[in-house]
């Protein structure tokens, strides 16, 4: 089954963040495209994969029925719920960031 994917405000902002980050602070433009390149990969796979992957181990969070996805070559990962046949995607973390603090 294939899903549609909406990327929420926040989940936009949270990219934006990042790759300011990358652009301005580490000064490195094709990092940065990079990236970009693997959110539009990873998005696209989770629309065929959204509802194979299990739940969040954390009980609030899997109660609010989160999901993370892990970007398929960088340190990046989206957290995401269903709701029908469509994938939210709330926000977009670094692998080193305290993603449960944010969430909850």
């Amino acid at each position: 089954m294939d899903y549609r994917v909406e990327i929420t405000d926040d989940a936009l902002d949270d990219l934006d963040n990042i790759l300011y980050h990358i652009l301005f602070t580490l000064k490195n433009e094709q990092a940065a495209q990079n990236v970009l390149d693997d959110f539009d990969l990873t998005k696209n796979h989770l629309a065929r994969v959204a509802g194979s992957i299990r739940l969040c181990e954390n009980p609030s969070l899997r109660e609010r029925g989160y999901r993370r996805l892990e970007f398929q070559k960088h340190n990046y990962f989206m957290m995401y719920r269903l709701e029908g046949d469509t994938v939210v995607v709330d926000a977009v973390f670094h692998d080193l960031q305290d993603f449960e603090k944010k969430m909850l």
